[in-house]
């Protein structure tokens, strides 16, 4: 019997292991499922799981998967009540859940408007300001044009400095200015990008940190007032602001500075009026925390806090989407034991060129505390169109030492075979002495492949 009210038939506008993990997620709560695909993806497995499944469009994302009118249709012709767009895509496109909702469906998601505040850095960060979160030092607001007022602004925030788009991410529209002699250059270049890639040539100033963590708490929020975080996950194995490994709970936080930061989170989320799952993401350095952004959706990494806490996040973002409010308390969260997950990409793992085709041979690893979340199956074809994703290795233990162990042992015992993938690579860095100690900080991995070549 079904556990959710309005939602009977759910459409899952995305595609990969998400789609896959939010099909499982609606199955456990009686939903009826709409998978989504585009004319590449017709095999895929989630497509056949599916209780009906649509072709949107062509291979391009551009003419399928971000078709935010295929989609809406799509909803329309199956008689769906809800659209989930899992992450990426059109997860974050305001616009896109605005016409969602006055299609007459329920987006599973934030209320647009909370989308379109925490889409601008520039207006998160006064949003975050004012609801006590603690920022990185910059500039209040947007920077004038003005070159002069620019850079006494930036001589008040002290070099080395940041110049960022207000419509950035992923590390796209942003510079880093050691002196005030480059400061204006690098303003009108990152204004230019930012025009061009975002459609907004707002910009602002943050401190630049040196050598900073990479640390994000998971927030659930209903729409009734009910606010709660999970912890956090540490993130700091980057690759160009490419996550490849995350863990919680972060290594060497306290379970006073959890609380104190994690109950920041949730008030924030009272006062910006938030619905559904969410990320405050944060740059942690010398004991302090410094909120950078927002992700207003499920992450990619939402499994190793579902390791911890036992909570379907999923189920918990259908339910709040659904009108619910949330079943627990801050007091009933608790975190047991440590968590791994490991991105397993279609990539060459030393020149991380894109490595598409057929998988010949795939074995997924398995025993206690091993969770793998895919898509693909032996003679599954890799398309060359979407991101290069096709396994998350997902392991959980008593402590942290159990955990890592357990995801050693699930590397070596993956096989994909028929492509390239960065398994090799995952398995050096499991390996690594400075990432076994834990607490590295977000420039290590591209240091130590530097170093390397």
């Amino acid at each position: 019997m079904a556990e959710t009210k309005s939602i009977k038939k759910m459409v899952i506008a995305n595609r990969g292991e998400i789609a896959l993990r939010i099909l499982r997620a609606c199955r456990r709560l009686g939903i009826r499922t709409v998978a989504l695909h585009s004319e590449a993806d017709g095999d895929a497995k989630y497509v056949r799981l599916a209780d009906e499944s649509v072709c949107i469009g062509p291979a391009p994302a551009a003419r399928s998967y971000l078709d935010g009118a295929a989609v809406i249709a799509a909803a329309e012709v199956t008689s769906a009540q809800a659209i989930h767009p899992g992450y990426g895509f059109l997860a974050e496109n305001a616009a896109f859940a605005e016409q969602v909702e006055r299609s007459g469906f329920i987006f599973v998601g934030p209320r647009p408007e909370t989308i379109r505040v925490m889409g601008d850095k520039v207006s998160a960060i006064r949003a975050m300001r004012e609801a006590g979160v603690p920022c990185v030092p910059g500039s209040d607001g947007a920077l004038p044009e003005s070159p002069e007022e620019a850079a006494r602004i930036a001589d008040k925030i002290g070099f080395p400095l940041l110049v960022k788009s207000s419509g950035g991410g992923g590390g796209k529209g942003m510079r880093v200015v050691h002196a005030r002699a480059q400061l204006q250059d690098a303003c009108a270049l990152t204004r230019q990008e930012a025009a061009a890639a975002f459609g907004n040539d707002e910009i602002y100033l943050e401190s630049f940190l040196a050598a900073p963590r990479h640390v994000e708490f998971q927030v659930l929020a209903d729409a009734h007032g009910g606010a709660i975080h999970l912890g956090e996950r540490d993130c700091s194995m980057q690759r160009r602001h490419q996550k490849l490994i995350e863990e919680a709970p972060a290594p060497g936080i306290s379970e006073e500075q959890r609380r104190e930061v994690g109950a920041k989170c949730a008030e924030a989320c009272r006062k910006i009026n938030y619905r559904g799952a969410g990320t405050f993401e944060f740059l942690y350095e010398n004991g302090e925390f410094f909120f950078i952004e927002m992700n207003t959706r499920i992450q990619v990494e939402h499994p190793v806090t579902e390791m911890v806490t036992g909570i379907d996040l999923l189920q918990q973002q259908i339910r709040i989407a659904d009108g619910q409010p949330l079943p627990f308390a801050q007091e009933d969260i608790r975190m047991r034991g440590h968590a791994f997950e490991c991105r397993i990409n279609a990539e060459d793992p030393e020149t991380f060129m894109p490595s598409p085709g057929r998988i010949t041979q795939y074995h997924m690893a398995g025993g206690p505390g091993v969770r793998i979340d895919s898509h693909v199956y032996a003679n599954y074809v890799v398309p060359p169109y979407y991101d290069s994703m096709v396994a998350k290795v997902i392991t959980h233990g008593e402590h942290r030492d159990e955990a890592l162990a357990r995801m050693n042992g699930a590397l070596w015992e993956m096989v994909v075979d028929g492509i390239k993938t960065n398994l090799p690579l995952q398995r050096e860095l499991t390996a690594d002495e400075v990432f076994v100690r834990g607490g590295q900080d977000i420039h290590y991995l591209e240091n130590k492949l530097r170093e390397r070549a």
